[in-house]
């Protein structure tokens, strides 16, 4: 199973512009997300995907591999699949296996890949997957940053959304608090077809383009993580993921 990474970024956030090369511990957030992922043994390749000139080439001054796509995306998955057309040209080779890892997310690990790609490997059936971790507190749960989501008995996604999601309403203080962490395997073609198929209706509303795949029928696989992450959608998140990259010892084999 040929495998590469892609890591959608561009400088013009709405919440935290120009996010990916802010620095952590002196090293810019693209960066330790290229470094980190790029460490995963299941992986054959790592590629940055950005508009950005700025992103571009810092990823090349340290010895990485990056693709320039269009400015016009609103999605990290349409960016992807751009750049999918560019990296299979200068592999000369298709792959099987797509891995988009956000730019925002600093504290990846190649276990966290390793185990994305999980049931590709034992169930033919999945063409998407995610994985998904525990939310520690109330207030990330209310979060709207935070894409919360509901899995069902078979751990595939029942709905996606920034809301609060299950209710606690009713007085149930121990519902399931699930994030969304934004580690995507797709498989090649399925990626591609995902991209041909117009926005739909509760993937504007919940801007999660994870609903577009169940609003048309599909089923996204979800894979619990026991890794802690930190998104950073925010400079107070920028400083979260600081303080828990300061005992980090992958750090230390890149920094």
């Amino acid at each position: 199973m040929k495998a590469v990474a892609i890591i959608p970024a561009r400088m013009g956030s709405s919440r935290f512009f120009g996010k990916p090369m802010a620095l952590i511990h002196g090293v810019p957030m693209i960066g330790h997300c290229y470094f980190r992922t790029m460490m995963c043994a299941d992986l054959l390749d790592t590629f940055v995907a950005t508009c950005d000139r700025e992103i571009y080439d810092y990823i090349c001054s340290v010895g990485g591999k990056a693709v320039m796509t269009s400015p016009l995306h609103e999605r990290a998955t349409d960016r992807s699949a751009e750049a999918l057309v560019e990296i299979e040209k200068q592999l000369g080779e298709k792959v099987d296996i797509i891995v988009m890892v956000q730019g925002d997310e600093p504290l990846v690990t190649p276990t966290m890949i390793s185990d994305s790609l999980t049931p590709f490997r034992s169930d033919p059936t999945v063409q998407v997957a995610n994985l998904v971790g525990e939310i520690d507190s109330i207030e990330d749960f209310e979060d709207p940053n935070e894409v919360k989501v509901v899995i069902d008995q078979k751990s595939d996604a029942i709905y996606f959304s920034r809301e609060a999601i299950p209710s606690r309403k009713k007085g149930v203080s121990d519902v399931p608090m699930l994030k969304q962490v934004c580690i995507i395997p797709f498989r090649r073609d399925f990626l591609l077809e995902f991209n041909d198929t117009p926005e739909t209706t509760l993937e504007k509303i919940e801007s999660v383009d994870m609903m577009r795949i169940i609003e048309t029928g599909g089923s996204v696989r979800m894979v619990k993580t026991a890794e802690k992450n930190c998104s950073v959608d925010t400079e107070t998140d920028l400083r979260k993921a600081e303080v828990m990259m300061n005992d980090d010892k992958l750090r230390g084999q890149y920094s």
